[in-house]
């Protein structure tokens, strides 16, 4: 079975409804296999400026997902992934997590990813 690991940008559209009926679809089944995403996604995620209504459902919708913390393989693949790379410390958490948990991420910044040695997947590419 493979492991998906959900960016935050793809979190946003899916929850905002933000995508296309064939995408929501594709994004829907990955999160129906494996919804997880990064102690990081969560943050940058639930610090979206919600109404209370819809921050209420942003929570719980968070709360179906396995949460991937920081540990300390993460954070030496961060120390390696930065090392003479220009990447965002949010993005480099990201793709650590996804690489400790053998996960494909999801996202639709490819080229944010281009240069790890990490599969990514964006599903507003058509198949």
């Amino acid at each position: 079975m493979k492991h998906y690991l959900l960016d935050t940008n793809i979190l946003i559209y899916y929850f905002n409804g933000n995508m296309e009926c064939a995408v929501k679809d594709k994004v829907s089944k990955l999160i129906r296999e494996s919804f997880q995403i990064s102690i990081i996604s969560k943050m940058e995620f639930l610090g979206f400026p919600f109404n209370l209504q819809e921050r209420q459902k942003a929570e719980q919708f968070v709360e179906c997902a396995t949460i991937r913390s920081l540990s300390d393989e993460i954070v030496q693949h961060v120390i390696d992934i930065r090392k003479g790379k220009s990447i965002k410390l949010p993005d480099a958490i990201i793709a650590a997590t996804a690489v400790q948990y053998s996960a494909i991420l999801v996202t639709r910044n490819t080229k944010d990813f281009k240069a790890l040695a990490l599969e990514t997947y964006n599903p507003f590419d058509g198949d």
